[in-house]
């Protein structure tokens, strides 16, 4: 209804809105998300504040890794890549200070959280 004026910020961070392809109904799915700048590309936690379970835009993404993201009034498809080794674990550290809120949530599960990037791509 905004355009995306209202809800591009949070308390803790810069949000997007991150659309991706439902792995099952094959529907789209809409989910905002704390992100984090890196280089003209887009950083997400698939933390699930914590939960055993990942969340299901991180499924969906495992299904579909071509997705669009809206930041503000400007969209992107992206595709996404998950982290893993020492590419998580450099980009962690650097998350965890962004946001100490998801090092907390590693604590609570005893799944490796994983560390998504959205990179743009041309259309």
């Amino acid at each position: 209804m905004t355009g995306g004026l209202l809800g591009q910020s949070s308390s803790v961070g810069p949000m997007l809105l991150l659309t991706t392809i439902g792995r099952r109904s094959g529907q789209p799915r809409i989910v905002p998300l704390l992100y984090m700048e890196d280089g003209g590309r887009f950083v997400v936690v698939g933390s699930n504040g914590g939960r055993p379970a990942p969340p299901a835009w991180l499924l969906n993404l495992g299904a579909h890794p071509e997705a669009e993201v809206q930041v503000g009034r400007l969209h992107y498809r992206v595709q996404a890549e998950v982290l893993h080794g020492d590419a998580r674990g450099d980009l962690w550290d650097r998350l965890g200070r962004f946001y100490a809120g998801w090092a907390h949530y590693q604590t609570l599960t005893d799944r490796s959280i994983p560390v998504v990037v959205l990179t743009p791509v041309r259309s």
